[in-house]
């Protein structure tokens, strides 16, 4: 069995929010801030990877 990776979205501003984008099947929405030397930050309920635009992670 293989597991899938998790989603990476493309952002422009470095403070989001992540509700898992499932409706009722999501998680609670959470608001997540981007570091500025990483350029990216993981949901902790689902992995979701969050890459800053024209940040260090964006390539």
């Amino acid at each position: 069995m293989t597991t899938q990776a998790p989603e990476t979205v493309i952002v422009e501003q470095s403070r989001v929010a992540c509700d898992g984008g499932e409706g009722s099947l999501g998680h609670p929405r959470v608001w997540l801030l981007i570091p500025e030397d990483t350029g990216f930050v993981e949901c902790g309920y689902c992995d979701k990877k969050l890459i800053l635009k024209g940040g260090p992670a964006d390539k």
